[in-house]
Protein backbone atom coordinates (compact mmCIF):
# COMPACT_ATOMS: atom_id res chain seq x y z
CA UNK A 1 0.00 0.00 0.00
CA UNK A 2 1.42 3.48 -0.75
CA UNK A 3 2.36 5.68 1.93
CA UNK A 4 -0.27 8.17 3.28
CA UNK A 5 0.58 11.61 3.57
CA UNK A 6 0.55 14.95 2.18
CA UNK A 7 2.05 13.54 -0.95
CA UNK A 8 -1.75 12.01 -1.64
CA UNK A 9 -4.00 13.76 0.23
CA UNK A 10 -2.39 17.09 -1.03
CA UNK A 11 -4.30 16.57 -4.58
CA UNK A 12 -7.32 16.26 -3.45
CA UNK A 13 -8.67 19.36 -3.27
CA UNK A 14 -8.08 20.36 -6.91
CA UNK A 15 -9.01 16.78 -7.75
CA UNK A 16 -12.67 16.90 -6.34
CA UNK A 17 -12.48 20.65 -8.27
CA UNK A 18 -10.98 19.30 -12.04
CA UNK A 19 -8.27 20.65 -11.60
CA UNK A 20 -6.40 18.35 -14.52
CA UNK A 21 -2.97 18.96 -13.52
CA UNK A 22 -3.86 17.57 -9.58
CA UNK A 23 -6.13 14.65 -10.80
CA UNK A 24 -3.10 13.32 -12.63
CA UNK A 25 -0.89 13.96 -9.93
CA UNK A 26 -3.22 11.66 -7.39
CA UNK A 27 -3.29 9.37 -10.16
CA UNK A 28 0.57 8.88 -10.76
CA UNK A 29 0.41 8.57 -6.68
CA UNK A 30 -1.95 6.11 -6.49
CA UNK A 31 -1.79 3.69 -9.57
CA UNK A 32 1.17 1.11 -7.50
CA UNK A 33 -1.66 0.76 -5.57
CA UNK A 34 -4.00 0.08 -7.48
CA UNK A 35 -2.49 -1.98 -10.14
CA UNK A 36 -1.01 -4.23 -7.11
CA UNK A 37 -4.61 -4.79 -6.35
CA UNK A 38 -6.20 -5.57 -9.76
CA UNK A 39 -3.51 -7.49 -10.78
CA UNK A 40 -4.24 -9.97 -7.54
CA UNK A 41 -7.63 -9.53 -7.72
CA UNK A 42 -8.69 -9.18 -11.70
CA UNK A 43 -10.79 -12.33 -13.76
CA UNK A 44 -9.05 -14.20 -16.39
CA UNK A 45 -10.52 -12.37 -19.27
CA UNK A 46 -10.18 -8.89 -18.03
CA UNK A 47 -6.95 -6.65 -19.08
CA UNK A 48 -5.57 -4.87 -16.06
CA UNK A 49 -5.05 -1.83 -17.56
CA UNK A 50 -9.07 -2.06 -18.36
CA UNK A 51 -9.68 -2.99 -15.19
CA UNK A 52 -7.33 0.02 -13.47
CA UNK A 53 -8.93 2.55 -15.30
CA UNK A 54 -12.49 1.64 -14.44
CA UNK A 55 -11.24 1.82 -10.76
CA UNK A 56 -10.10 5.47 -11.34
CA UNK A 57 -13.31 6.13 -13.11
CA UNK A 58 -15.10 5.55 -10.09
CA UNK A 59 -12.67 6.59 -7.96
CA UNK A 60 -13.05 10.09 -9.69
CA UNK A 61 -16.82 9.71 -9.81
CA UNK A 62 -17.17 9.27 -5.95
CA UNK A 63 -14.30 11.96 -5.01
CA UNK A 64 -16.59 13.94 -3.25
CA UNK A 65 -18.31 11.34 -1.50
CA UNK A 66 -14.82 10.45 0.28
CA UNK A 67 -15.29 11.72 3.98
CA UNK A 68 -12.17 12.44 5.74
CA UNK A 69 -12.14 9.75 9.36
CA UNK A 70 -9.89 10.14 12.00
CA UNK A 71 -7.38 6.86 11.87
CA UNK A 72 -8.46 6.02 8.20
CA UNK A 73 -6.11 7.04 5.46
CA UNK A 74 -7.58 7.94 2.23
CA UNK A 75 -5.76 5.04 0.43
CA UNK A 76 -7.60 2.85 2.42
CA UNK A 77 -10.71 3.79 1.23
CA UNK A 78 -8.79 3.71 -2.30
CA UNK A 79 -7.79 -0.45 -1.45
CA UNK A 80 -11.64 -0.68 -0.45
CA UNK A 81 -12.86 0.26 -3.71
CA UNK A 82 -10.07 -1.34 -5.87
CA UNK A 83 -11.14 -4.70 -4.33
CA UNK A 84 -15.43 -4.26 -4.41
CA UNK A 85 -14.63 -3.09 -8.36
CA UNK A 86 -12.34 -6.41 -8.89
CA UNK A 87 -15.28 -8.11 -7.04
CA UNK A 88 -17.96 -7.09 -9.36
CA UNK A 89 -15.75 -7.42 -12.10
CA UNK A 90 -15.12 -11.50 -10.44
CA UNK A 91 -18.71 -11.40 -10.63
CA UNK A 92 -19.60 -10.59 -13.64
CA UNK A 93 -17.58 -13.49 -15.08
CA UNK A 94 -20.47 -15.51 -15.28
CA UNK A 95 -19.66 -18.48 -17.70
CA UNK A 96 -16.46 -20.10 -16.52
CA UNK A 97 -14.40 -22.62 -18.76
CA UNK A 98 -14.29 -25.79 -18.33
CA UNK A 99 -10.76 -27.27 -16.96
CA UNK A 100 -9.79 -30.33 -18.50
CA UNK A 101 -6.89 -32.32 -17.96
CA UNK A 102 -5.54 -31.30 -21.61
CA UNK A 103 -5.42 -28.09 -20.57
CA UNK A 104 -2.95 -28.97 -18.19
CA UNK A 105 0.76 -29.58 -19.13
CA UNK A 106 2.76 -32.07 -17.81
CA UNK A 107 4.47 -29.81 -14.80
CA UNK A 108 0.93 -28.83 -13.73
CA UNK A 109 -0.20 -32.09 -13.69
CA UNK A 110 3.07 -32.87 -11.38
CA UNK A 111 1.84 -30.39 -8.95
CA UNK A 112 -1.86 -31.32 -8.82
CA UNK A 113 -0.64 -34.72 -7.48
CA UNK A 114 1.78 -33.63 -5.34
CA UNK A 115 -1.74 -31.14 -3.62
CA UNK A 116 -3.71 -34.13 -3.61
CA UNK A 117 -1.50 -36.75 -2.13
CA UNK A 118 0.48 -36.72 0.52
CA UNK A 119 2.56 -39.75 -0.24
CA UNK A 120 4.27 -37.64 -4.02
CA UNK A 121 7.27 -36.27 -4.28
CA UNK A 122 7.67 -32.61 -4.65
CA UNK A 123 8.25 -32.37 -8.31
CA UNK A 124 11.07 -30.98 -10.13
CA UNK A 125 8.61 -28.50 -12.21
CA UNK A 126 9.81 -25.12 -12.32
CA UNK A 127 7.28 -23.12 -9.34
CA UNK A 128 5.81 -20.89 -11.89
CA UNK A 129 3.73 -23.93 -13.08
CA UNK A 130 1.89 -24.69 -9.33
CA UNK A 131 1.46 -21.11 -9.85
CA UNK A 132 -0.67 -21.58 -12.98
CA UNK A 133 -2.58 -24.43 -11.89
CA UNK A 134 -3.66 -22.66 -8.73
CA UNK A 135 -4.22 -19.44 -11.06
CA UNK A 136 -6.57 -21.84 -12.86
CA UNK A 137 -8.57 -23.97 -9.85
CA UNK A 138 -9.23 -20.48 -8.43
CA UNK A 139 -10.86 -19.16 -11.40
CA UNK A 140 -13.20 -21.47 -10.91
CA UNK A 141 -14.25 -20.66 -7.57
CA UNK A 142 -16.62 -18.25 -7.21
CA UNK A 143 -15.50 -14.32 -6.69
CA UNK A 144 -16.16 -14.11 -2.97
CA UNK A 145 -14.09 -17.17 -2.70
CA UNK A 146 -11.55 -16.33 -4.78
CA UNK A 147 -11.35 -13.16 -3.07
CA UNK A 148 -10.98 -14.66 0.19
CA UNK A 149 -8.36 -17.52 -0.85
CA UNK A 150 -6.24 -14.74 -2.28
CA UNK A 151 -6.31 -12.13 0.70
CA UNK A 152 -6.21 -14.99 3.23
CA UNK A 153 -3.71 -17.68 1.46
CA UNK A 154 -1.89 -15.82 -1.24
CA UNK A 155 -1.22 -12.06 0.11
CA UNK A 156 -1.09 -12.93 3.79
CA UNK A 157 -3.36 -10.59 4.90
CA UNK A 158 -5.26 -10.81 8.63
CA UNK A 159 -8.40 -11.52 8.99
CA UNK A 160 -9.10 -7.82 10.25
CA UNK A 161 -7.81 -6.63 7.11
CA UNK A 162 -9.56 -8.74 4.89
CA UNK A 163 -13.11 -7.45 6.86
CA UNK A 164 -12.21 -3.88 6.73
CA UNK A 165 -11.39 -4.09 2.76
CA UNK A 166 -14.69 -5.97 1.91
CA UNK A 167 -16.86 -5.25 4.52
CA UNK A 168 -17.51 -8.69 6.07
CA UNK A 169 -17.18 -9.22 9.37
CA UNK A 170 -14.40 -11.19 10.85
CA UNK A 171 -16.66 -14.29 11.94
CA UNK A 172 -17.99 -14.67 8.09
CA UNK A 173 -14.49 -13.77 6.63
CA UNK A 174 -13.33 -17.19 8.63
CA UNK A 175 -16.42 -18.70 7.64
CA UNK A 176 -15.79 -18.00 3.93
CA UNK A 177 -12.60 -18.94 4.23
CA UNK A 178 -12.84 -22.02 5.39
CA UNK A 179 -15.40 -23.13 2.73
CA UNK A 180 -14.08 -21.79 -0.02
CA UNK A 181 -10.74 -23.94 0.52
CA UNK A 182 -12.95 -27.01 1.13
CA UNK A 183 -14.46 -25.85 -2.44
CA UNK A 184 -11.16 -25.68 -3.57
CA UNK A 185 -9.82 -29.14 -2.75
CA UNK A 186 -13.10 -30.69 -3.67
CA UNK A 187 -12.11 -28.94 -7.46
CA UNK A 188 -8.81 -30.14 -7.27
CA UNK A 189 -10.10 -33.57 -6.55
CA UNK A 190 -12.74 -33.72 -9.16
CA UNK A 191 -10.12 -32.53 -11.55
CA UNK A 192 -7.84 -35.09 -10.30
CA UNK A 193 -10.36 -37.94 -11.08
CA UNK A 194 -11.34 -37.06 -14.11
CA UNK A 195 -7.83 -37.35 -15.45
CA UNK A 196 -7.09 -39.71 -18.02
CA UNK A 197 -3.59 -41.52 -18.16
Amino acid sequence: MTAEGPEVTQWLPGARAGDAEASRALVEALYPQIIRIVRSHRPVRLAEEDLAQEIFVKLFGRLDRYEEQAGVPFTHWVSRLAVRTCLDALRAERRRPELRCSDLGEEENRWLEFLLTEAAPVPEAPDFSAAELVERLLARLSAEDRLVIRLLDLEEKSVAEISQLTGWSRPAVKVRAFRARLRLRKLARGFQEGMTP
